[in-house]
């Protein structure tokens, strides 16, 4: 999923990360204008990577920031 998360990421002009948890799921962090965010969330709870299923997404702890506090957009493990 990464592969494709971080590129449909970078090519909306956000950042972030992702990371698979022991449970089956993924969490992440995404920085970006606020309707790239919301093209981002969609494609993550709609489409995702091709091999990915997707039961639910939730997006918690949602807030503005001033400026980016991140840079690319990567996976961590």
């Amino acid at each position: 999923m990464f592969k494709y998360t971080e590129k449909e990421g970078l090519s909306l002009g956000c950042v972030g990360w992702v990371k698979n948890t022991n449970k089956g799921t993924v969490v992440g962090q995404v920085q970006g204008p606020k309707d790239k965010i919301k093209e981002m969330k969609v494609w993550l709870s709609k489409e995702g990577s091709p091999s990915s299923r997707i039961t639910r997404a939730v997006f918690t702890k949602e807030r503005d920031i001033p400026q980016l506090e991140l840079s690319g957009f990567k996976t961590r493990f």
